[in-house]
Order: structure tokens, then sequence, then C-alpha cells
């Protein structure tokens, strides 16, 4: 369903009283940030805006900041980090890597 559908659908539940003003607002917000939609921020500018999450951490910070940054949730990032350790164990490298790299959240 592509953002603009969703929107509609949402304009109506808002219509039909399933959504307060206020929950209306926020899904529609919701909706123009998720990835993948059409911003106008340049193409690097989202690898710019990744930082180390602080209160979505386990270890360093890092999958929670990823899910921030691409809108996955975090336990996905860390099942990804976890396969990867697993097969061929470069999980830990790119953990590692991205934790010495990544600065924290403001």
């Amino acid at each position: 369903m592509s953002v603009a559908e969703e929107i509609k659908r949402l304009h109506e539940l808002h219509q039909a009283g399933a959504l307060s003003d206020d929950e209306f607002a926020k899904a529609k917000a919701r909706l123009l940030q998720q990835p993948g939609a059409v911003s106008d921020e340049a193409p690097g500018q989202s690898v710019n805006r990744l930082r180390r999450s602080r209160g979505d951490r386990w270890v360093g910070g890092v999958c929670g900041g990823l899910a921030m940054a691409t809108g996955l949730e975090s336990w996905v990032w860390r099942l990804i980090f976890m396969l990867g350790v697993l097969s061929v164990g470069a999980g830990v490298g790119i953990y590692l890597l991205l934790w010495i790299f990544v600065p924290e959240e403001d």
C-alpha cells in the first residue's frame, strides 16, 4: 500500500470517528517520516543521522540506533547481528566498528 493510500485510509478512519485529531496527526506524521518515503533530504543525510541509542541498548546502543534510523525494530537488528555472528562471525566485527565510529545520540 502506498503512503498516499495509507493517508487516505487514515483520513477515512478519522472521519468515521475511529481516530481522534491527535491520533490522526501522529499517525500521519509517522507515515510521512517512514524510510523510503519521498523526502527533501540529500541521499547521504540519513547516514549522518545515525546515532547510537541511549535508551534502547543492551550493549552499545548500535541496534537501537539502527532501529531509529531505518524504521525496523531493534530486535530485528539484534537478530541480524546474531545471525551474522553464528554464520560467519562477521557480526561481531561490524557491531564493534559501529560501536566505535557511530556517535551516541544527544
